[in-house]
């Protein structure tokens, strides 16, 4: 086995452009080399390591047991350099290519991700941003494996290894379909927990804001469905009786656009915040500041909405 000491490092990017292709004239391209070149680096590391590491097969190349387990520790050294790198690099949006890798709760990706995404094309044309979806049960495991450089949604207070930045402030309304026995006359508590409720939960929990609030009162409300995703929630209340309690932003949404009714909410929730945390060790990464300091940009503009700002119900 080789000593690392007298081992060519660079050699390690050859062998991880070729692990990923699977193909050597595909790995020279990666790396904008020759593919004699990328031949005669993976000869020497054969050499050194006294392993085949990739087997000729039509299409490509297959690697060998030993190729399969260095692949993963190699791409992670890798990986860890260029971001270790790339944080001391200055941070150039006009002209920089890099990934935004981020993790937001589903409401946090529609009430964000549209004007974030307008101000990066303006601002980063060349950067791309990768959402993935984050909530109570894997925001802290996406943070700390790396999987993604923020996490935004209705979070709990993180580890000292995180920094936390509130976001927006919201407030709940309630939705249901037009010509719905609720969008006339004076909504009380009785009347909303007489219907059957709509609960959005990606994780299956069955409680939510409205639950907590209502349970202060020693009462319950009647749930008719949890659905996971929020694309279904318009078409289930239009076909139903069901009513729906959701951040105001998304409920006045939700009712311009699929022709439905808010009603404002006729029991007190707290209002609740968005939370941005990321991990301490990004804190002087150029390119994460930026990104933050947009996302705070693009926060502070979305519009506080009010009942009066989207089709009510008639409160007579």
């Amino acid at each position: 086995m080789a000593d690392l000491s007298t081992l060519d490092l660079n050699l390690l990017r050859v062998f991880d452009a070729v692990a990923r292709e699977r193909h050597v004239t595909r790995a020279a391209q990666r790396l904008n080399l020759s593919q004699p070149a990328v031949s005669n680096a993976l000869s020497r590391l054969r050499a050194a390591l006294g392993d085949e590491l990739f087997l000729r097969r039509p299409g490509g190349v297959e690697p060998t047991e030993l190729a399969r387990a260095l692949a993963g520790p190699v791409a992670e050294v890798l990986d860890r350099l260029r971001d270790t790198l790339a944080v001391h690099a200055p941070f150039d949006p006009a002209t920089a290519d890099r990934v935004f890798t981020i993790a937001l709760s589903e409401y946090a990706e529609a009430v964000l991700a549209p004007p974030l995404l307008e101000s990066m094309a303006r601002e980063a044309p060349g950067c791309l941003l990768a959402i993935r979806h984050a909530d109570r049960t894997n925001w802290q495991d996406l943070l700390e494996r790396g999987e993604a450089e923020l996490a935004i949604g209705v979070l709990p207070e993180p580890p000292a290894i995180f920094t936390r930045i509130r976001l927006l402030p919201e407030g709940f309304m309630t939705l249901l379909r037009a010509g719905h026995p609720l969008a006339t006359g004076v909504m009380t508590e009785e009347r909303l927990i007489t219907f059957p409720h709509l609960l959005h939960s990606p994780n299956g929990s069955r409680d939510g804001a409205l639950d907590v609030a209502l349970a202060t009162r020693g009462r319950k409300r009647r749930l008719g469905a949890v659905v996971a995703h929020l694309s279904a929630v318009p078409d289930i209340l239009a076909r139903t009786d069901m009513v729906m309690t959701l951040s105001s932003r998304l409920a006045l949404r939700m009712a311009e656009a699929h022709g439905l009714v808010v009603r404002e909410s006729p029991v007190e929730i707290r209002h609740t915040r968005l939370s941005m945390i990321f991990h301490r060790r990004l804190e002087s990464d150029s390119g994460h500041a930026w990104l933050r300091r947009l996302m705070l940009t693009v926060a502070r503009e979305v519009p506080a909405v009010e009942a009066g700002g989207a089709p009510l119900g008639d409160d007579d």
